[in-house]
């Protein structure tokens, strides 16, 4: 009983600080407009200064500066046109690049991930809205919760023990029934097709993909969670790093499939 007991420990905090962090995203994501772009860049913002405390501890100045910088940059790209925008995208990334005399590359590679994740959701939201950027989060958040309770219930072989001990390739793969299924009931009510569920699949599989990436260089850096802002979820990138890895896939494969498929 003891061992069921602790298997859940963490279960009561993660859903409550869970359960605020979908009505705040519900709510941006409804309302839309400067509401989200607000809400976007300050999330954006606050995971370059979590990954900023994570590579170089102690230096808050630098942290403040780099995730103010981020947020900033990220919030004004998306009032300006793409060419114009594309440059103040990828400069947090080159100053920081700069600044910083250890663990550069990771920077580097994570903010330019986090600015474009960012911007390409706040496309989706502008230019597909409130359905669509609907369909992205709840791909992401059934692969995570589906992938959470099929990987505690069942257990079996895991995915990578070194880097992410707790995720099971029971989990990883029942991520990706639940995202086909959300595939499926969207092909349903909005006309796409069926392709919809594999591209929901394939979602999912991205969203993890940002996971593992995150998971591998918090070991690297030694670190168990990127801040401890979130009671049960430790820090804003914990929990937005499969948003980052789905949100970036959509950017760049929907420049080649033409998204949402089927229409316009």
């Amino acid at each position: 009983m003891s061992s069921m007991q602790g298997q859940w420990a963490d279960l009561r905090d993660r859903m409550g600080a869970g359960a605020v962090m979908v009505l705040v995203g519900i709510i941006g994501i409804w309302m839309g407009g400067h509401v989200f772009h607000v809400l976007v860049a300050l999330i954006c913002g606050i995971m370059v200064w979590e990954l900023v405390g994570m590579l170089r501890p102690g230096v808050r100045h630098l942290q403040l500066q780099l995730g103010a910088l981020t947020g900033g940059a990220l919030f004004l790209a998306i009032y300006l046109p793409v060419g114009i925008a594309l440059p103040l995208l990828l400069a947090p990334a080159m100053i920081g690049f700069g600044q910083l005399n250890e663990n550069r590359t990771i920077y580097m590679t994570f903010t330019v991930m986090i600015l474009l994740a960012g911007y390409g959701m706040m496309q989706v939201r502008d230019d597909l809205g409130f359905g669509w950027m609907l369909w992205l989060v709840l791909v992401v958040v059934v692969t995570d919760v589906v992938g959470y309770f099929a990987g505690r219930t069942f257990g079996g072989p895991k995915f990578w023990p070194a880097v992410s001990p707790k995720k099971t390739w029971s989990g990883t793969a029942s991520g990706w029934v639940g995202a086909a299924l959300v595939g499926l009931l969207f092909s349903i009510n909005s006309g796409v097709g069926l392709q919809l569920m594999g591209i929901s699949i394939a979602v999912s599989m991205a969203s993890q993909m940002g996971d593992i990436a995150e998971s591998g260089m918090k070991r690297k850096m030694g670190a168990k969670d990127s801040s401890n802002l979130i009671p049960g979820h430790g820090g804003l990138m914990d929990r937005f790093d499969g948003m980052l890895g789905a949100s970036l896939f959509l950017l760049v494969i929907g420049q080649f499939i033409g998204f949402p498929p089927g229409l316009g």
